[in-house]
């Protein structure tokens, strides 16, 4: 199964300067509950971005796979160099965690949408790529003040 998982305002903003442009302590609780010891796929600048939060620590995920054109080596991922081919002989459980072009590649091969939605106004320069929800059931739905967490699957 692909699990695509973000947070993005409620116009669709998902970053600024290759950094999350709010600091919603519950929403990150809610992404580490869903990705701890999972699998994910992430682009190179995610990589870089997540690298800066966490320092000296490890990423908290089990394999890290990390989408590169680059020469670059990762001591703790495995880098993919075709994103499609990737996703689309896929076996095991993955979560794509970003960036935007990561998303993009990926929403055709994606099972469960995983969308928080930030409330308020925020700067920024990255926008969630625009598609629609017609092949998508919402499965949950749940409202904080700050957040809607909203759960979506593929219709089969």
């Amino acid at each position: 199964m692909i699990s695509l998982i973000w947070a993005m305002s409620e116009k669709w903003l998902i970053g600024k300067e290759n950094k999350i442009p709010w600091h919603v302590k519950e929403d990150l609780l809610y992404y580490k509950e869903k990705t701890k010891g999972q699998t994910v796929l992430m682009g190179e600048n995610t990589y870089d971005s997540l690298k800066g939060y966490y320092k000296t620590k490890p990423l908290p995920y089990g394999k890290i796979f990390v989408a590169s054109l680059s020469d670059r080596l990762f001591d703790d991922a495995i880098k993919v160099s075709d994103v499609v081919s990737f996703l689309a002989n896929n076996k095991e459980d993955l979560f794509v965690v970003g960036g935007a072009s990561i998303y993009k590649l990926s929403l055709p091969y994606a099972d469960k949408l995983y969308i928080s939605i930030i409330k308020g106004d925020y700067d920024g320069d990255t926008y969630f790529p625009s598609f629609a929800l017609d092949d998508y059931l919402l499965v949950s739905s749940n409202e904080t003040e700050k957040v809607k967490y909203l759960v979506y699957e593929r219709n089969k």
